[in-house]
């Protein structure tokens, strides 16, 4: 809830002196405590809000209209609903009769490591009324929250002004803009909504590509690959084709691809290339209409990457034909970069993984070869080169590379956070840190063996350029009557 106003400095547009004096330094709470206000209300519009609230009714929005145009002949009314107008900070505004305010009081929790409070209490306008200042006008803004049958809750703006409504529609159409546009967040699509997730933003400004480990030439090319994409828009055009691509990043899982992934979608924000990151395909009205939905947005916001995470368990064989049809039918998909990240490479269509129109792009990310373990603990060399009590000489080096030989990054990632946590815990004066590191290689090596997947060793097939980090090749789709089998059961799902 906004209490109070912003500095003028942050207005669009110049406020007049007589205006920025009536609306600086008042909040909810100077109002209410105001002896003036305690006064019985003289908002016309609140008793016959209340009244219509406390009794069966139909198309609130249309009441609301009419009893303002009653109560308020001469002005303009221009009502908008999805526009948050009260948290645009280019405009001021001044509560209006505060007794006959209706907010609803909320709490929201802060994670304990980024607050010393736990929580914070907020409020939501249910019902309000405001005197606003922009730009060189004067509006009043009535704020309306009701229900709508099967729906849920819907809130109303409706701005009037003593004058023409082009006024307020401009206010609505600079408050809409802002509300569009990111300010330190990422569009995530989950559960049937986009919403910007600040929480991810600040996730993704961890990534950096100097923690990223893999050869050089292989890092190179999947930046030039990305980043190239966005600068090429007019050699799309002068050859003719359409300026999209796709890429899928596979492999065992715990091998960089997020991380990857968080790199590319934080280099793409600085640079004006808005992420857009899919959750699930979940919808009220089913998953083409989530597909829909993600496809419209990504075009709205081109250029831009589209992100889809875990893209076999995204797609099946009820969307399926849907969603090729989105990325490569009549719909103009200029601009887009869609990135999608599996584990289970053999479990997608051909029609999707093969077809260089829609997915041309393929990057494995494999266990670590040798040399890459090794770039991986002279990382750690580095990192720990301040740490006097930890002894790590460049023979280790080579020892830990050789004694890791089919690690997941993620487990050679384990070996050493493992290792410094039992030298941490441990008392003084116990084993070097060369010794536990070299314990603790033992025994994930057990696990390893304990749960080996054969997935990886399968035979590779033709298809678009693919580019290798590590070793190893694209496994072949499974076959027809594993095809046949799976299709039967969705059937038998169906019917049964």
């Amino acid at each position: 809830m906004v209490t109070g106003t912003i500095p003028p400095a942050h207005a669009a547009f110049p406020i007049p002196k007589e205006l920025e004096d009536a609306f600086i330094k008042i909040s909810f709470e100077e109002i209410k405590s105001s002896p003036a206000n305690n006064a019985a209300g003289n908002d016309p519009m609140y008793p016959a809000f209340v009244f219509n609230s406390s009794e069966r009714r139909s198309g609130t929005e249309i009441w609301a209209y009419e009893e303002l145009r009653r109560i308020y002949p001469r002005h303009t009314i221009v009502p908008s609903a999805h526009i948050n107008i009260l948290g645009y900070p280019h405009a001021m505004f001044r509560p209006l009769n505060p007794d006959q305010m209706i907010t609803n009081t909320f709490f929201v929790p802060l994670a304990r490591r980024a607050s010393d409070t736990p929580g914070i209490v907020m409020e939501q306008v249910t019902y309000g009324t405001f005197m606003v200042a922009w730009d060189k006008y004067e509006f009043i803004l009535h704020i309306l929250t009701f229900t709508i049958p099967m729906f849920g809750y819907v809130t109303y703006n409706y701005l009037l002004h003593d004058g023409p409504p082009e006024p307020c529609r401009r206010l609505i159409l600079e408050a809409g803009l802002f509300q569009q546009a990111l300010h330190n967040e990422i569009y995530v699509y989950n559960q049937g909504y986009w919403h910007k997730d600040v929480e991810l933003w600040y996730e993704i400004q961890k990534a950096d590509w100097n923690d990223i480990i893999m050869k050089p030439e292989y890092k190179d090319e999947v930046k030039k690959d990305v980043y190239g994409f966005f600068d090429s828009e007019q050699i799309y055009k002068e050859l003719g084709i359409a300026w999209k691509r796709g890429m899928i990043m596979w492999g065992p899982p715990g091998n960089g691809k997020t991380i990857t992934v968080k790199a590319i979608m934080k280099d793409c924000d600085a640079k004006g290339f808005a992420p857009l990151y899919v959750k699930s395909f979940q919808h009220y009205a089913g998953e083409e209409a989530a597909m829909q939905a993600v496809f419209d947005k990504a075009r709205q916001m081109a250029p831009c990457v589209l992100i889809f995470e875990d893209l076999d368990a995204l797609i099946n064989d009820r969307n399926r034909s849907f969603f090729l049809n989105q990325m490569d039918g009549i719909s103009n998909n200029d601009g887009l970069l869609c990135i999608g990240t599996t584990n289970h490479y053999d479990r997608l269509d051909p029609g999707l993984s093969e077809r260089p129109s829609r997915f041309d792009r393929k990057y494995l990310f494999d266990n670590p070869d040798w040399e890459e373990r090794k770039l991986y603990s002279k990382y750690w060399q580095h990192k720990l080169a301040t740490n006097k009590k930890i002894s790590f000489p460049d023979p280790l080096v080579d020892d830990i590379a050789s004694r890791t030989a089919d690690f997941s990054f993620a487990y050679l990632k384990e070996a050493f956070v493992a290792a410094l946590v039992v030298l941490a815990n441990g008392p003084e004066n116990s084993k070097d840190f060369a010794t536990t590191i070299r314990e603790t290689i033992q025994s994930l090596r057990k696990q390893i063996e304990k749960g080996r997947p054969a997935l990886w060793s399968r035979a590779g097939a033709d298809g678009p350029k693919v580019i290798i980090h590590g070793t190893g090749t694209i496994p072949k789709p499974e076959s027809n009557y594993l095809e046949a089998a799976r299709a039967a059961h969705e059937l038998g799902r169906r019917y049964f």
